[in-house]
């Protein structure tokens, strides 16, 4: 299952999405946890040091070889230099499973132990001081997306995405790429702002949109969000003493976690887990291919040189079902 946690800056979407993380882990489900918001806080909320945060390799930097090996032998891509952040697989392409070992896991990811279980961590990278004044975040977040658009995945098994702050996800076609994604909002206008946003954003894309209302403190909030998101609210999170020692590099362990946020990760999981039974893989390969014309169209063909239109495989379908080449 791919999941994102999606939310305003400060709303919490961090916190949330590594304690599901943790949750998940737990229950030994194999895990892939990708940071895709340059300001990298998903290491630390997983109980990683400074140092050993820093020294996470950025995907972003690894472009190069991600391209080469997600290319395979797909006759439609001349070479991995024309392949851009929205390029789809096709006939010949590798493909990324969740708990297979390759190249790219080998270059991108690293083993965080949590209580209970190990995930895969993969970050895109902060920024340098060579990105300064000269690169857009999206330079980072290509090869995330790039690898969502080559991941094959299966009941069960989770990739767990925090996202950009904000309505930014949208500057991509990233944001379709999800069976479920969790939109974070504390109970206040500009917490809940974002949710509107992103409703409107992806109303004709059918994605399934949960809102997860963090910092909640009382019936007022809660009637609060309920007034404001309907239906679309899920569950709610409020004071955790786990997760303020956390906060403060001493998690107690997660088997401590308050039995009403347990509650609440399992709610997240179970709705994860129903969303698989109703995937549409034509839909998602179509928005995919979508993408990758409206990006061709606008700067992909300029700046490769290529009709990257040609990329595209009128046949294929990504799901499980798809072989890997030989």
């Amino acid at each position: 299952m791919k999941i994102a946690f999606v939310g305003k800056g400060g709303s919490g979407k961090t916190t949330l999405s590594s304690l599901f993380i943790r949750h998940l882990a737990a229950s030994g489900a194999p895990v892939i946890a990708v940071d895709a918001d340059i300001n990298q806080h998903l290491g630390p909320a997983l109980g990683l040091d400074e140092a050993e945060a820093a020294a996470l390799p950025a995907m972003g930097d690894r472009l190069p070889l991600i391209k080469d090996y997600l290319r395979g032998t797909n006759p439609r891509i001349a070479s991995a230099a024309t392949m851009i952040k929205t390029t789809p697989p096709g006939e010949g392409s590798r493909l990324l499973r969740v708990r297979e070992d390759n190249p790219v896991y080998d270059a991108c990811a690293r083993p965080v132990e949590l209580d209970g279980g190990a995930v895969r961590l993969m970050v895109t990278g902060p920024f340098t001081d060579a990105d300064l004044g000269v690169a857009c975040y999206h330079s980072k977040t290509g090869a995330v997306e790039l690898c969502l658009n080559h991941l094959v995945d299966g009941r069960e098994e989770y990739v767990v995405v925090d996202m950009t702050a904000g309505s930014d996800s949208f500057a991509s076609g990233m944001f379709t790429r999800f069976d479920v994604t969790f939109l974070v909002a504390e109970p206040t206008r500009k917490g809940v702002s974002v949710y509107r946003q992103y409703k409107e954003y992806a109303r004709d894309f059918g994605v399934e949109l949960k809102v997860v209302g963090n910092k909640v403190q009382g019936p007022d909030d809660l009637d609060f969000l309920r007034a404001e998101v309907g239906e679309d609210l899920l569950v709610t999170v409020g004071h955790s003493d786990w997760v303020r020692a956390m906060e403060k590099g001493r998690p107690p362990r997660f088997d401590s976690l308050e039995e009403t946020n347990r509650d609440a990760l399992e709610r997240l999981r179970t709705t994860a887990d129903a969303a698989y039974g109703r995937r549409d893989r034509e839909r998602y390969t179509r928005q995919m291919v979508h993408f990758h014309l409206k990006n061709a169209q606008s700067w992909g063909n300029e700046r490769t040189g290529a009709d990257l239109a040609a990329q595209v495989d009128p046949g294929f379908v990504l799901g499980e079902s798809v072989t890997a080449p030989a």
